[in-house]
Parts: structure tokens; C-alpha cells; sequence
């Protein structure tokens, strides 16, 4: 029997495990206080819906899993922004609003960034169910990107980088 071969919950966090872990969590707070306000200034009903089903869906149970998890270890947590209220799209200013394709790109820009961080976490990790709770949120954000991406082709947001079409004589 080797080191660390028991129960993964019973063994400890290595310090790349809990800072990536941490960090995490303060990532994924921050995004429920920017997609909150998001909500506010979004005025198409399918973008409001995949809003919604992120933060309730994804965002909020991955912050509840992973303070359980950092609080049974011992570590400290991030502060958590306040909850934003809900505003009226009317009383915002037509200059001061996030558009509805500004606020869908950035919701696919941060899910992509959040596979990546997903990805980051399993590959530094030694705990089998750490590794398994990131790959689980993988694959939820996996999902959503491509939600969103249908969204943004659908609504005609999406903006596509130059294409190369071979023109070759051969």
C-alpha cells in the first residue's frame, strides 16, 4: 500500500490543489455578482434563460461544493460579493448598458476560461475525488458552452474569426 492509497477524503490537499481549488471559488463568486448584473441589463429572453440556468444550474453548486470542501479541510474562504438586485432594463441608460451580444460573448468567454481552469485543476491534482468534482464541472460548462454558442449563431452575435478558405490551384 503506497502513500496517499486510502480514502481520498481522509488525505490531505496539497498546496497547488488548495490554491487552484481557492481560487476557483473566488471565480466563481465574482461571476455570480457579474452575471446577476448581466441579468439586469439583458433584454432577450433566451439569453436571461441561459443566464439563470448558469447561475442556478452551474455557478451556485459549484460554490456550494467547493466551500464544503475547502471548510473540511481547514481553509479560509474568499469573501463573497453581495447579491445584486434586481433593476428595471428601463432605468438603465441606454449608453451605461451591456448589450445583449456584448453579454453574450463574454458569458461564452468565460465559460471557455472556466474549461480551461476545470482542466488545470484535474491534471494538478493527486485526490481521486477532487479530480472527479472538477470533471463534473467540466462537462456542466461543456454543456453550456454549447448552449450559448447555439445562442449566439441563432441570434446572429456570434463573431466569427477570419476564415481561411484554401484557394489553391493544386
Amino acid at each position: 500500500m503506497g502513500i496517499l492509497s486510502g480514502n481520498p477524503k481522509e488525505e490531505p490537499m496539497h498546496y497547488g490543489e488548495v490554491y487552484s481549488v481557492w481560487m476557483h471559488l473566488n471565480a466563481a463568486k465574482a461571476c455570480v455578482a457579474a452575471y446577476e448584473t448581466m441579468l439586469n441589463h439583458a433584454g432577450d429572453e433566451d439569453l436571461k434563460n441561459l443566464i439563470s440556468d448558469i447561475l442556478e444550474e452551474g455557478t451556485k453548486e459549484e460554490i456550494a461544493e467547493i466551500e464544503n470542501l475547502l471548510k473540511d479541510h481547514g481553509v479560509g474562504l474568499p469573501p463573497t460579493p453581495p447579491a445584486r438586485t434586481e433593476a428595471c432594463i428601463e432605468n438603465i441608460p441606454p449608453g451605461a448598458r451591456f448589450l445583449d451580444p456584448e453579454i453574450a460573448n463574454k458569458i461564452s468567454m468565460d465559460l471557455a476560461a472556466g474549461l480551461v481552469g476545470c482542466s488545470t485543476v484535474m491534471g494538478q491534482c493527486i485526490r481521486e475525488d477532487i479530480a472527479a468534482i472538477f470533471a463534473r464541472f467540466h462537462a456542466k460548462k461543456a454543456q453550456f458552452s454549447t448552449k450559448c454558442l447555439r445562442l449566439l449563431k441563432d441570434k446572429g452575435w456570434l463573431v466569427p474569426p477570419p476564415l481561411h478558405i484554401d484557394q489553391s490551384d493544386c
